[in-house]
């Protein structure tokens, strides 16, 4: 769903170090200024990954290039990352600055991703070198990072897919129902924060008084992986840990969370272009091969061992505005790569299985069609391969859509139902009221399947579309069509 305007990207000012998932200002032990300082943070890890991030400020002149060194101690493997060139000999690893990104003037400072392999132990570099000059001198040993650990599951089912149901872990049949919870893809982008409104106990209790069953949380992927653009309080530990708390919360009152990349990296200025923005500042049209990769890896393994957690690949794919045919549009919808009419390198949902998959996930994953997830037509004929056997059709529906009849319904979605478990991840209208909504929650009620509203959000239901006018659950006259469904068929 697009957004009520927001404001555009603030700067990204002041410096601060990550230590694990602590916040540590760097401070030289006699008091003087370092050559140079080298933040390390281990962002997020599971059993066998991570993500780290390193942040360089050079105190010294001007550079127009720059090289970091550093050691691992305990047999650590960099597998890929961003914002530099990683390489890795031995324990012995260096990041050399992208073409962009080389010149670093007096007291600036550059920040870049990674994740890595371990097994045993994790602990920090302790001794680093940018460009032969040793960085941090007289600065207090850092700690190593106690590892972090995936939320606890609390009451909210554990769920897979049998057939074309999705079913918790006794093989009872479970619908999700609920709602949207938007703001983690767009605040900590825009400068203003993580969560659009509170996401407390009584903000999370009051969607379960809908009779809600699951919320879905859009994300940033530039937020998550903690890339420069993105003001260092909003991003990378900050941002996974604010998500991870968020995800045990919803858990701890029985929801099912969705986690969904909505905002993505890459420069589209075609047909329909949400921005010209190369940042996640708006909806593209495909995911990119650059970022989006790592972070589905880094979220897998982030709640891999969390089998309530679904995982939604990307929002509202529309690679069917910028090429020329729609065969052209579901083959890059599955395959990525170079995708005619997109100017950046795209990740195909199969790719996205696969790094989910290759983190040891198992959790269910849902996918979204063409025409802004409106369209399955052909999603069964490109469906992508899941050795887990666990992926859900994903499906989002408003009264503005090309595909929002019964006669649509039947004919291409009801095919799709058949085979795989629908989840209408969006369903919403524009008026103020929910005579549209209601339609839909009949056609998916009569055959057992799942749907969630847009969105819990205090906007103006004509824009929006907001089902609250307040957090403690208040409903606009959209949203009463909702609520009051919810409690009728869950008591």
């Amino acid at each position: 769903m697009r957004h009520p305007p927001r404001s555009v990207l603030l700067a990204v000012t002041g410096a601060v170090a990550l230590v694990g998932a602590a916040l540590v200002p760097v401070v030289s032990a006699s008091g003087a200024t370092p050559a140079c300082t080298v933040e390390y943070a281990v962002t997020s890890q599971w059993d066998t990954g991570f993500q780290g991030s390193v942040t360089i400020t050079n105190n010294m002149a001007a550079v127009s290039s720059w090289s970091l060194g550093f050691d691992f101690a305990n047999g650590q493997k960099i597998t890929q990352g961003w914002n530099a060139k990683w390489s890795q000999s031995g324990t012995a690893v260096t990041a050399a600055n992208e073409s962009w990104n080389g010149s670093l003037a007096t007291g600036a400072s550059v920040s870049a991703g990674f994740l890595g392999s371990w097994s045993g132990s994790n602990a920090l570099p302790t001794a680093f070198k940018l460009n032969g000059t040793t960085c941090n001198v007289d600065s207090e040993p850092t700690p190593t990072p106690t590892p972090t650990e995936p939320p606890a599951t609390g009451t909210a089912p554990a769920l897979h897919v049998s057939g074309a149901r999705l079913v918790d872990a006794s093989g009872t049949a479970h619908r999700l129902l609920g709602v949207n919870r938007s703001g983690g893809e767009f605040m900590c982008v825009q400068g203003y924060g993580i969560w659009d409104g509170p996401v407390d106990d009584a903000a999370i209790k009051a969607i379960a008084d809908w009779k809600a069953d699951a919320v879905r949380i859009p994300l940033n992927e530039e937020c998550w992986l903690g890339l420069s653009n993105v003001k260092s309080e909003y991003g990378g530990a900050n941002y996974i840990n604010a998500v991870k708390e968020l995800v045990a919360r919803v858990e701890s009152f029985g929801l099912t969370p969705i986690l969904d990349l909505h905002w993505t990296y890459g420069q589209y200025t075609g047909n329909s272009a949400g921005c010209s923005d190369v940042h996640a500042t708006c909806q593209k049209p495909m995911p990119d091969a650059q970022y989006t990769p790592s972070f589905w890896s880094s979220v897998a393994g982030t709640f891999k061992d969390d089998q309530a957690a679904v995982f939604d690949l990307f929002n509202e794919p529309y690679p069917d505005r910028a090429t020329s045919t729609v065969t052209q549009a579901w083959q890059c919808w599955r395959d990525g790569g170079t995708c005619s009419g997109i100017g950046y390198q795209v990740a195909g949902m199969q790719s996205l299985v696969d790094a989910v998959r290759g983190a040891g996930a198992k959790n269910v994953i849902m996918i979204g069609g063409l025409a802004y997830s409106n369209d399955l037509g052909q999603w069964l004929t490109y469906k992508p391969t899941d050795p887990a056997g666990n992926l859900v059709a994903a499906y989002h529906v408003y009264n503005f859509n090309t595909c929002a009849s019964e006669t649509c319904w039947n004919s291409t979605l009801a095919p799709v139902a058949a085979q795989v478990p629908l989840v209408a991840g969006e369903v919403g209208e524009n008026t103020c009221s929910h005579a549209f909504v209601d339609q839909v929650m009949k056609w998916f009620d009569d055959r057992g399947l799942s749907y969630l509203g847009w969105t819990w959000n205090t906007w103006d239901c004509s824009s929006g579309p907001s089902l609250i006018s307040d957090y403690t659950g208040t409903p606009t006259a959209y949203g009463v069509g909702l609520r009051d469904h919810l409690r009728a068929i869950n008591p």
